[in-house]
């Protein structure tokens, strides 16, 4: 009965592995796809992406969107064929207990320089959607009084 409740747990445990490491590829591919769908200017596939509801912070203090305000910014960029192109240097995800949540930091090389990215994803009826991103500029800790200098001239 030992050996059969132990090979129970074992199998169990095995399969949560798998559909997290399964579930961390898909949103690996989606979350890079996303990314290159801005650098071809693809913006009903990016904005497929997001939830209705979905929340885009951008690096300004006034880039605090919904994702029909993001939209509204964004859509000249894509119609000109033209947004933007971030490339991937590393990324960790993460999964909530029950598995239906998932959030992210990522590192991202950018025309501003290396930006990081975070944000949110659910599982709604076994599509992973983002729910919540966030850009912003790192800076290192060695120039951190220039740009204080900057931004507090404002």
């Amino acid at each position: 009965m030992k050996k059969l409740f132990t090979v129970i747990l074992v199998i169990i445990y095995s399969s949560v592995l798998y559909s997290q490491n399964t579930d961390k590829e898909i949103i690996t591919d989606k979350l890079n796809q996303w990314h290159k769908d801005a650098a071809l200017a693809n913006g009903e596939s990016y904005f497929a992406l997001m939830t209705d509801d979905a929340i885009y912070i951008g690096t300004d203090e006034t880039e605090l969107w919904s994702k029909e305000q993001f939209h509204a910014f964004a859509k000249p960029y894509f119609d000109a064929g033209k947004a933007w192109d971030f490339k991937v240097i590393s990324r960790n995800i993460y999964f909530s207990k029950d598995g239906n949540v998932a959030w992210f930091d990522e590192l991202l090389n950018t025309w501003m320089g290396v930006c990081r990215g975070s944000g949110i994803l659910e599982n709604i009826d076994g599509d992973w959607k983002l729910k919540h991103y966030h850009l912003a500029v790192t800076v290192p800790n060695d120039n951190i009084d220039e740009v204080v200098k900057v931004i507090s001239k404002k």
